[in-house]
């Protein structure tokens, strides 16, 4: 990762994340005392375009906030990282987005999301940054947002031959609904990152584990996907495309909270493709973020810097990354 500081378009919700940690999750009517709180722009909007930013990248995030503090909170966190916040758009008629976390003793997390002003996000606020796509090297791109916004900015993303990295959660209008097949447009990006449940209930899937993670991918490239990367906690990640696939094994931390890794995974894996390199490689330099996100308690602010990714890359063994 040398040379050129390269522009990476994030696409995703924004929120604030409450978290208070405690020794165990509460039974319903019970009360705990927390041990520790947290309270940070949250989202894998933020998260990844923060992540992407400390990888050495310029980064411009597309989404939208409500009125009120908790607004400025998030942009004015968002702007001393460096990210352009010129399309995160404000409605009125609703409050910005919030994630109240309970994180154990043992590093799990149980959270409960408001949606907020991430659900009206339309077509519209993606067209008004399609300039600002047509230039970048990557757009990233979570699946759980209004379907009209995801699909516009995969189809301008396309139109443009910018690269796209989707992480297909469900779109907000399928959230706690029955059918939670994902729209064919999906899979036209070009790198899918799943994590192995979300991976199997797009498949349909029954058996959920190591053993079928590459049938899982197979199937993800047979319905048009370029690679399929399938991540697995503790399990690392498996990476299927259409001529191979391979495993990468996880990195061995202490947990201490697990709520941001995958959005540190994302935004690593969008700054290491953004400036080419091979895609295991990619996996590897993502994994190590992610793994870093998982020692400390909080979300943003457990994010790593580029030189703590590759430190743990070289004290690993998992090959040096420049």
């Amino acid at each position: 990762m040398t040379g050129k500081s390269p522009k990476i378009v994030v696409v995703g919700g924004c929120y604030i994340d409450m978290a208070i940690k405690c020794d165990r999750v509460p039974l319903p009517g019970e009360s705990l005392v927390g041990s520790a709180l947290s309270y940070s722009i949250s989202g894998p909007g933020p998260a990844q375009a923060i992540q992407a930013a400390l990888c050495g990248c310029e980064v411009y995030l597309i989404g939208k906030v409500g009125n009120g503090s908790a607004a400025e909170m998030l942009k004015k966190n968002l702007e001393e990282y460096g990210i352009n916040i010129g399309y995160l758009n404000t409605v009125s008629a609703k409050n910005t987005g919030c994630i109240v976390t309970i994180v154990n003793a043992a590093g799990d997390n149980t959270a409960l999301t408001y949606f907020g002003a991430n659900s009206s996000l339309l077509a519209s606020d993606i067209k008004q940054a399609d300039a600002v796509i047509s230039e970048a090297d990557i757009c990233l791109i979570h699946g759980q947002l209004p379907d009209e916004a995801v699909r516009e900015a995969l189809l301008c993303a396309s139109a443009h031959g910018t690269k796209v990295i989707l992480d297909p959660a469900h779109p907000l209008g399928q959230v706690g609904k029955e059918s939670q097949q994902l729209p064919a447009e999906y899979f036209s990006a070009d790198i899918v990152i799943p994590n192995l449940y979300e991976a199997a209930d797009i498949t349909e899937s029954v058996d959920a584990n190591m053993r079928v993670a590459k049938l899982i991918g197979s199937d993800l490239i047979a319905r048009g996907v370029n690679t399929a990367i399938i991540t697995m906690g503790r399990r690392g990640c498996m990476i299927v495309d259409r001529n191979d696939s391979s495993h990468v094994k996880a990195f061995d931390v202490d947990l201490v909270d697990q709520s941001g890794a995958g959005d540190a995974f994302a935004g690593a894996l969008a700054a290491f493709c953004a400036v080419g390199g091979d895609i295991v490689s990619g996996v590897k330099f993502a994994s190590a973020a992610g793994a870093l996100a998982c020692t400390k308690f909080g979300s943003v602010e457990a994010l790593p810097s580029k030189t703590e990714i590759i430190e743990l890359l070289q004290r690993q063994d998992f090959g040096s990354v420049q």
